[in-house]
C-alpha cells in the first residue's frame, strides 16, 4: 500500500497507529524542487558566464529533489541519491527523525550514527554495521545509500602530503589533501565545489570556472574517507580546513550543514575551533556564517589596496576592503574569544613591499586576528612568482613588531600539485586572465 501524505495527515495517522505498523513501510512523502538562480550569486557578471551548465546544476546532482519528513514544528529535508536516502547528508537530528519515521527508536539512530562516524568505524556499507538491529539493517539496505564519493586515486608528495582524487556520481572529479604535521596534528583540506567562480588570478582552481556545488554528504565524506584511508598511517586527523576546490561561502547551506556534522560530539567530533572555513570575502554570507556557526573563519586578503585586490581577487569589486574589514570589526564584537585568520599569499613585486606590510598593519587594526603569510605555489595557469624567503621574513618581522600575531606558512605538497592554489584540472574553456595593471607590467616582463 502506498500513500502520499501531507504533514497534518501524517501526524494524525501517527496518533492512530503504532510506529512499527507495516502500513507505514511504503509511505511516500511530499517532495519539492530547489533551483538557485545565477542572478542571485554575489560575483561579477563575467564570472557568472563561467558556470558551464544551467543554474540548476549549482546544487548537487546527488539530491535534486529531497524528500520531506515531518519533524516536530518543522519539516526536515532528507537528501536523496536516486530513490535512496543519502545518510551522510543528514545532521544527527535529521537522521533520528528519518529512522523514527521507519518505526525505530532514537537509540538505534544513535547507534547507526556512531557506526558512520564514531568509534573508528566509518562504515561504508551494511556489512560494516556490527551490532545493529537486523530489521534496521534490512531497512537500510533497501532505503539508504552510504557513499557519495568514489575513490579514484591517491598521490604522495615528497614531504608526506597526500592528495586524494574522488569521482562523483556525475563523473566530475574533486581533490582532497591530507597534510601530516610533526606536532601530532594532521589536517584534511576538503573541497566545497567542483571548480570555483571567484577567478582569483593566482589560483589554479579558479581557471576551471564553476561546475557545481558539492552536497553536504560529498563534503563530509571527504573527511570520513581521509580518516578511513589514512589514520593508521598518519595518525589521528585533528583539523579540517575548507580550503580545497571552491569558495565555501558560495555554497553556504551545504558548508554549514557539513561543518555541523563534522563537529557533532557523538560522531567525528572535531573541535569547532579546528574546523576552519575560508572565504574570498562574500560579505553577506560571511555575516551569516559568523552568526550560525562556531567554527573558525579564514579570510583570503592577499592585497592591501583595492587597486591590487580588484585585479588579483575580482570579488573585491563587489565587496571592497573597507566593507569587508568593517563587517569583520562589527561582527566580531559579538563573538567572545574569537579570532579570524587572514590568509595573505605573497606575490613577488605585487603585494610584498615594505609599504604593503605597513598598510596590512593598519588594515587589521581593531580586528581580533592571526595572519598567515603563504608562499605562492606556481602553476601553468598564472604568471605570478613567489616572494623570496628573505623578503617574506622581513615582511613578517615588520608585521610582528607592530603587535600582530603572524606566521609564515611554507608550501606543502607542491611537487604533486597538492599545495594551496594548485588543486583541480581546468578544461578547454577557462576563466579569463585579467589585464595586468600598468604599474605591474615591468614586474611581469622582468620575470618572463
Amino acid at each position: 500500500m502506498e500513500m502520499t501524505l501531507c504533514r497534518r495527515h501524517w501526524m494524525s495517522m501517527r496518533r492512530c497507529f503504532p510506529l512499527r505498523s507495516s502500513y507505514f513501510s511504503t509511505i511516500r512523502f511530499i517532495s519539492f524542487n530547489y533551483s538557485p538562480t545565477l542572478s542571485s550569486l554575489p560575483f561579477p557578471s563575467y564570472a557568472r558566464s563561467l558556470s558551464f551548465s544551467p543554474a540548476a546544476t549549482l546544487q548537487s546532482s546527488i539530491s535534486p529533489t529531497p524528500s520531506v519528513i515531518p519533524g516536530g514544528d518543522e519539516n526536515i529535508d532528507i537528501p536523496m541519491k536516486g530513490s535512496r536516502v543519502l545518510l551522510k547528508g543528514m545532521r544527527y537530528h535529521e537522521l533520528e527523525k528519518w529512522v523514527q519515521s521507519h518505526g525505530y527508536r532514537p537509540g538505534q539512530a544513535l547507534m547507526l550514527w556512531k557506526r558512520l562516524y564514531g568509534n573508528n568505524n566509518w562504515a561504508q556499507c551494511n556489512e560494516e554495521l556490527e551490532g545493529l538491529n537486523k530489521d534496521l539493517k534490512r531497512m537500510l539496505s533497501k532505503h539508504a545509500e552510504f557513499k557519495a564519493l568514489h575513490f579514484k586515486d591517491m598521490v604522495t608528495a615528497s614531504d608526506g602530503t597526500k592528495k586524494i582524487l574522488f569521482t562523483l556520481e556525475d563523473g566530475l572529479v574533486i581533490e582532497t589533501v591530507v597534510i601530516p604535521c610533526p606536532r601530532s596534528r594532521t589536517t584534511v583540506c576538503v573541497s566545497s565545489q567542483v571548480g570555483c567562480a571567484m577567478n582569483c588570478q593566482f589560483c589554479y582552481t579558479g581557471r576551471m570556472g564553476l561546475k557545481r556545488n558539492l552536497s553536504a554528504a560529498e563534503i563530509v565524506e571527504q573527511a570520513v574517507f581521509a580518516r578511513r584511508l589514512l589514520s593508521h598511517e598518519v595518525g589521528n586527523i585533528t583539523n579540517v580546513v575548507f580550503m580545497g576546490m571552491g569558495e565555501p561561502l558560495h555554497n553556504i547551506e551545504n558548508v554549514i550543514k557539513a561543518a555541523d556534522i563534522l563537529v557533532d560530539e557523538q560522531g567525528l567530533h572535531f573541535s569547532p575551533r579546528k574546523v576552519t572555513v575560508s572565504t574570498s570575502g562574500l560579505v553577506p554570507q560571511l555575516k551569516r556564517f559568523l552568526k550560525e556557526s562556531d567554527c573558525a573563519l579564514a579570510v583570503s586578503l592577499n592585497a592591501t589596496t583595492d587597486e591590487v585586490r580588484n585585479w588579483v581577487m575580482p570579488i573585491n569589486r563587489k565587496y571592497n576592503l573597507e566593507l569587508l574589514l568593517g563587517t569583520l570589526r562589527e561582527e566580531l564584537q559579538l563573538k567572545r574569544n574569537y579570532k579570524v585568520l587572514f590568509e595573505y599569499v605573497m606575490l613577488a613585486g605585487v603585494n610584498d613591499s615594505i609599504e604593503d606590510a605597513k598598510r596590512l598593519i593598519n588594515l587589521v587594526q581593531g580586528i581580533p586576528c592571526k595572519i598567515n603569510l603563504i608562499t605562492f605555489n606556481p602553476h601553468c595557469g598564472s604568471n605570478f612568482k613567489p616572494t623570496k624567503d628573505e623578503k617574506m621574513i622581513e615582511f613578517r618581522n615588520i608585521v610582528a613588531e607592530a603587535g600582530c600575531v603572524v606566521f609564515l606558512r611554507p608550501s606543502r605538497g607542491d611537487d604533486q600539485m597538492a599545495a594551496c592554489g594548485q588543486l583541480g584540472k581546468p578544461g578547454e574553456i577557462q576563466a579569463p586572465l585579467l589585464k595586468v595593471p600598468p604599474k605591474f607590467q615591468a614586474v611581469f616582463e622582468a620575470s618572463a
